[in-house]
């Protein structure tokens, strides 16, 4: 890797992380937590944006004031010794939805110098998220024919990616200007030699902001681009390649781990479920598991982990807070039902079980999208409220849901930061609350919406559990 990298990671929710280790995720970007992140020996730092959560105009005024204090700050950073070049990735969903090629669009009108061109890899390998001739596939399955490509705020109709990036562009974006590098193209540059040197010539002739769709279906293939990367971004590349060049990226989580070589995760998954807190005589305390996801996967993840007898579920009813947020005096009225969720919430953890606190199933039909963002980010509000008043008392949270695990971290838990530890099962990321926080070193599970099996929620619960899936 070259001397002083640093990737600066705009991640749309906070589980883009989820295949690394060792660096900081800020919830904030205020001088003081980016002049912390930046100096952070990790060659990587994520900014949570949470952006998927808003409208495309806030979604834009929150990348705008995220560049406007970044770049000072990268310069700061350098002129310190901290970094010597630095890297942008704008984060999305491996599934393809968010605010894209809005946020990348954003970054590029912030920086100085426009990029040579704008790379989108959503490539996440682990959740079988692959791209095979320009097309993105999961699990095999062309991604614009699964539930993802029907989501109410961010679906599409097509899983070829040129063609994708002009849906989402609004024809801005021609779909016969988008270049492709394919798998043959990568699996040459990863055996080195030639093919290396060839991938390294066709990126150093990119121009203009061109886009650039990016095949993977192995670790290896994304190395190979990273390395390339690395070659023509470093201040080195001056002397060979003339000068260096500028790319912005568009990616899931897996291109990140091609870009920077980090190695092993220290902890494995017993020394992750070691984390969890205990109380004054090392009792492990009890955890409690947030489910706010609305895709089909969640509601079976779900329905798996609630028919273990060792878990106990707590509804809240969409339709009920709906109703309360419309109507008259809706500060008062949801106060008194949240008076009586939190008493049913510690009613499970007095009979010895692990609460489960979940929206109900099913999806609330709003009028328009406002309104469903409006009503989202209300549920997540009241969800992160009711963990919070418990957390003091906990040994581990699980949060299912990128808006769910956002809310709870910045405004329930009110971090600014948080430590990310490792990944518990694949695509899962375990993040540690600060020693200085209000409730210090508390674990919490990142679990995205669109990730894992059936099974995978109650795994993950019966690991932090302490005993093995199998044991339950």
């Amino acid at each position: 890797m070259a001397a002083f990298l640093k990737i600066v990671v705009l991640d749309d929710d906070p589980t883009g992380s989820q295949t690394l280790h060792g660096c900081p995720l800020l919830l904030r970007w205020d001088a003081a937590s980016l002049r912390s992140g930046l100096a952070h020996p990790s060659p990587f730092l994520f900014l949570l944006a949470n952006t998927r959560a808003l409208d495309p105009a806030a979604a834009r005024a929150r990348v705008e004031a995220i560049l406007a204090a970044l770049l000072p700050a990268l310069a700061a950073a350098a002129a310190a010794g901290h970094l010597e070049h630095w890297l942008i990735v704008s984060r999305g969903d491996s599934t393809l939805r968010g605010h894209c090629p809005l946020e990348l669009e954003t970054i590029a009108a912030a920086l100085p110098e426009p990029p040579d061109a704008c790379l989108l890899v959503p490539a996440f390998l682990p959740g079988g998220r692959t791209t095979r001739q320009g097309v993105h596939l999961l699990d095999g399955v062309p991604v614009h024919t699964t539930p993802f490509g029907r989501d109410r705020l961010f679906g599409y109709g097509t899983s070829a990616l040129p063609a994708w990036l002009a849906e989402k562009s609004g024809g801005r974006i021609a779909a016969a200007g988008v270049q492709r590098i394919a798998l043959a193209e990568l699996d040459r540059a990863a055996a080195g030699g030639e093919g290396f040197e060839r991938l390294c010539r066709r990126l150093a002739a990119l121009e203009r902001a061109v886009w650039v769709a990016v095949d993977a279906e192995r670790p290896a293939q994304l190395a190979a681009l990273g390395a390339a990367v690395r070659e023509l971004t470093a201040p080195s590349a001056a002397g060979r390649w003339g000068r260096p060049r500028r790319f912005l990226f568009q990616s899931a989580a897996s291109l990140l781990n091609g870009l920077a070589e980090i190695g092993d995760q220290p902890l494995d998954g017993a020394g992750l479920v070691g984390l969890r807190r205990r109380g004054g005589s090392g009792t492990p305390l009890p955890g409690l598991v947030l489910v706010g996801s609305h895709v089909p996967l969640a509601d079976s993840q779900l329905a798996r982990l609630l028919a273990d007898p060792g878990c106990g579920a707590v509804e809240l009813p969409v339709a009920t807070v709906a109703r309360v947020l419309e109507g008259p005096a809706p500060a008062a009225l949801l106060a008194s039902l949240e008076r009586d969720w939190a008493g049913r919430l510690a009613a499970e953890l007095a009979e010895g079980r692990t609460p489960v606190l979940h929206t109900s199933r099913g999806e609330w039909r709003c009028r328009h999208a406002a309104e469903r963002r409006r009503l989202g980010l209300a549920l997540a509000a009241l969800m992160a409220r009711l963990a919070a008043a418990l957390a003091p008392r906990l040994g581990y949270l699980i949060s299912k849901g990128g808006i769910t695990t956002q809310t709870l971290l910045a405004d329930g838990l009110g971090l600014g930061q948080v430590e990310l530890q490792g990944q518990l099962l694949p695509g899962l990321s375990l993040v540690l609350t600060p020693a200085a926080a209000a409730v210090p070193r508390l674990p919490v599970l990142t679990f995205p919406g669109n990730l894992g099996a059936d099974e995978t929620l109650w795994q993950a619960w019966a690991l932090m559990e302490g005993a093995a899936p199998a044991d339950r």
